[in-house]
């Protein structure tokens, strides 16, 4: 048998609540509720990070993201850049024959041409390097060289392109990552899209749009689908669909789109449940089971690498010893296939030990809570992330100016939860069992100090 190829889809803030089979009724995804139907659906699948660019660095190296430098989401500060020294699955894949092609948002350096997709592991390219783009007025790297918006639906371009990769390349092994920026703001979507979801008064404002934002990716999901259908792909390409975090609950200005997330705590931005538990779905009919099975292993998105490298053949020997495991057995559900501790952190600018922070084990979950002193960020900085979107022909380097000082003060308690019991963290336990509770966040400690020195020590280049 041909070796398979491997469609990676992700979406941009999009929580489990955004799909149409897992939803109250508001979203419509009939291409992912089809895929859902067909695949393994994983009911204990994390990201890495609860916010864009360091979960996608999991993602690619399967290594926590603090060890790859790719720490925040601030490109204009170099904060998202991957270390020039981690190895990516594009690597991996390339190195093995494989012809590799990204679409859509990269998010691990904007500024610098070493840091390009190209330059790490990716034959083509087709996207935007930065955190966000217009959906209309987009600015892209077409292939090396810079395209501006022609009228069309971003959205609708990077369905176009992903089918055109898979047209392309449909005679060898091929790797796509198709790498929609739906629904992340700016929160815009053809008029024909939004209007379904506002009729009758059902829903008014910023979530209609947003709804039809994900009803518009779900339709460019199902024409890469359709396409591996007509070039008799189908049955040999493993596909994976995921969010890089959870759904963002505030919009712009004062928009709010807060909605359904299956009732799991907290949102985008935060190490609750909300922001980290994120749909994944994985298809291969040659080589996994299907009709919609839900395994309950943990997989976690530094796990993706290992596996797929699993399920194809391809060595997955980098040079830098990997924090994700081979998850193929939770996939074909065996118990106790994948390492149940597993840890985050994040806030801005350089990370704070005390913040934002978990820990899982097993069925137990510490949580450091959001310290807002450590989430701020500078207006600067906030205007300069706008004008690299529109603007980006106005910047030649990252911002080298020191990071703004801070006072953190002395952080609030720990909450422990037991999430087979309280998946939606509503009851902390860390004074009822606080040796338990001690434990785990010695471990966290303990990680956290681990992955901030090999970030430090870390040649990023920058």
């Amino acid at each position: 048998m041909a070796r398979p190829n491997v469609v990676v889809i992700v979406a941009d803030d999009m929580g489990y609540g955004d799909f149409g089979v897992f939803s109250d009724g508001s979203p419509r995804t009939p291409a992912l509720d089809g895929l859902v139907g067909q695949g393994v659906v994983l009911t204990q699948h994390y990201s890495a990070a609860p916010v864009c660019a360091p979960a996608r660095a999991a993602l690619l190296t399967g290594r926590y993201p603090h060890r790859t430098g790719a720490i925040d989401t601030l490109e204009g500060r170099g904060l998202d850049r991957l270390a020039l020294r981690e190895a990516t699955m594009a690597d991996l894949f390339r190195a093995a024959g494989y012809v590799t092609g990204l679409v859509g948002k990269w998010h691990l350096g904007a500024l610098d041409p070493r840091y390009h997709p190209t330059a790490r592991g990716f034959d083509e390219f087709v996207g935007f390097r930065g955190g966000w783009s217009d959906y209309y007025d987009w600015r892209l790297d077409w292939g090396g060289n810079a395209r501006r918006g022609d009228g069309r639906y971003l959205t609708d371009v990077f369905a176009e392109e992903a089918v055109a990769f898979i047209r392309r390349h449909r005679r060898e092994p091929f790797l796509l990552h198709v790498h929609f920026n739906a629904p992340h703001f700016p929160f815009q979507a053809p008029e024909e899209a939004v209007r379904p979801f506002q009729e009758g008064g059902r829903l008014t404002g910023a979530l209609s749009v947003l709804y039809a934002m994900i009803a518009r990716m779900d339709v460019g999901v199902g024409r890469v689908l359709e396409e591996l259908d007509r070039q008799g792909l189908r049955d040999n390409t493993i596909v994976l669909f995921t969010s890089d975090n959870g759904p963002q609950f505030s919009g712009e200005g004062d928009a709010s789109i807060r909605r359904y997330n299956a009732g799991w705590r907290g949102a985008k931005g935060q190490v609750f449940e909300g922001g980290i538990r994120v749909p994944a779905i994985v298809r291969w009919p040659d080589g996994l089971p299907g009709g919609g099975a839900r395994p309950d292993g943990m997989v976690h998105f530094a796990d993706w690498l290992p596996t797929l490298c699993a399920l194809t053949g391809v060595p997955a020997r980098p040079a830098l010893a990997l924090d994700g495991r081979n998850a193929v057995g939770v996939l074909r559900g065996e118990r106790g296939a994948v390492d149940p501790v597993r840890f985050w952190q994040w806030n801005r600018y350089t990370p704070v030990p005390t913040c934002n922070a978990a820990v899982r084990d097993g069925r137990w979950k510490l949580v450091r809570p959001v310290i807002q002193e450590a989430m701020r960020l500078e207006p600067a900085d906030a205007e300069m992330d706008r004008r690299l979107k529109y603007e980006p022909e106005a910047f030649a380097d990252i911002r080298r100016a020191p990071e703004p000082e801070r006072d953190i003060p002395s952080p609030p308690s720990p909450l422990l939860f037991d999430l087979e019991a309280d998946p939606q963290e509503q009851h902390d336990l860390a004074a009822v069992q606080p040796e338990r509770a001690a434990r785990l966040l010695r471990r966290l400690e303990d990680w956290f100090a681990e992955v901030e020195a090999e970030r430090r020590s870390a040649s990023t280049c920058l």
